[in-house]
C-alpha cells in the first residue's frame, strides 16, 4: 500500500490535465493493492469529486460551462448513477466490469478531439441524453465518473467547442460521482463510508495535490495529445492487469 499515494498523485495529475477525475484508475490501483472491493467505488468517487470540483469552479469562473446542456446530460444520468450505487455485485463480476471499462476508457482517450472551429453538430449530438444515461449507471456501479466515455462521444458528435466539452465533462463527473456516492451509502451504510475514508486520507491528499498540479501546470509542459496518450496507456495497463488477474 506504500506506493498507492504516489500512484493516486500521478493519476490525478494526468487525468486533471485532460479534464477527468481518474476514478477508473483509482479503482484499478486499489484492486491491485488488495483493497476491499466493496469499498472501492466510495474511495474512487470521492477522489473524483475532489479532483473535478476545482476544475468545475475554474471552468465556471471562465464562463466556459454551457450550463443548459451540461446539466441536462448530468441530470439524466444522475438517477441511474444512484441506482448503480445501489446494485450489489460479486467481487469477480465487479473486477471484470471494471477491467473492461478501463480498457474501453483507455481506447476512448485515443479518439480524435473536436477543434475549436464552428463546425455544425453531427446528427449524433441529438442522442447525447440517451448515451449519457447508461454512463451514469456505470458511474455508480463501479466508481467511474463516466466522463472519460462521454467526452469522446461529445467530440465525435461535434457537440460543442473543445473547451466547452471539457467543462461539460467536468460537471458531468462531479454530479454523477455525488449521485454514485449517495447510492453506495444507501447500499452499504454511512459506517462503510467512514471505514473507506479512514484508510484513504493519504490518497485524498495525493489527489488534491495531483489534481491541482495537473490542471494548472501539466498542459503547459506537455502537449494535450501526449498527456492523453500517457493517460490511455496507464488506463489500458490497469484494466488489462485486472482482466488477466
Amino acid at each position: 500500500m506504500d506506493w498507492l499515494p504516489a500512484g493516486f498523485f500521478a493519476t490525478a495529475l494526468l487525468y486533471a490535465s485532460v479534464g477527468f477525475g481518474g476514478g477508473s484508475t483509482y479503482n484499478a490501483l486499489l484492486a491491485l493493492a488488495g483493497f476491499d472491493y466493496r469499498l472501492l467505488p466510495l474511495v474512487a468517487l470521492t477522489c473524483n469529486v475532489v479532483v473535478v470540483t476545482g476544475g468545475t469552479i475554474r471552468f465556471a469562473r471562465a464562463g466556459a460551462v454551457p450550463w443548459r446542456g451540461a446539466l441536462a446530460l448530468s441530470l439524466v444520468a444522475a438517477p441511474l448513477a444512484f441506482l448503480g450505487g445501489l446494485t450489489p455485485l460479486r467481487e469477480a463480476t465487479f473486477l471484470f466490469i471494471l477491467g473492461l471499462s478501463l480498457v474501453a476508457a483507455g481506447l476512448a482517450l485515443l479518439l480524435p478531439r473536436a477543434s475549436e472551429g464552428a463546425e455544425p453538430p453531427a446528427r449524433l449530438a441529438r442522442y447525447m441524453a440517451v448515451i449519457a444515461a447508461p454512463l451514469g449507471y456505470l458511474a455508480g456501479l463501479v466508481g467511474i465518473g463516466g466522463g472519460i466515455f462521454l467526452a469522446p462521444v461529445l467530440h465525435l458528435a461535434r457537440w460543442d467547442a473543445a473547451r466547452r466539452i471539457a467543462a461539460t465533462t467536468s460537471v458531468f463527473i462531479l454530479i454523477n460521482s455525488l449521485a454514485g456516492i449517495a447510492g453506495q451509502l444507501a447500499k452499504n451504510g454511512p459506517e462503510r463510508f467512514a471505514e473507506a475514508l479512514s484508510g484513504a486520507l493519504p490518497l485524498l491528499v495525493a489527489v488534491v495535490l495531483g489534481g491541482q498540479l495537473g490542471s494548472l501546470l501539466a498542459l503547459r509542459l506537455l502537449p494535450e495529445r501526449v498527456i492523453r496518450w500517457l493517460t490511455a496507456a496507464l488506463t489500458i495497463w490497469a484494466g488489462s492487469r485486472l482482466l488477466i488477474g
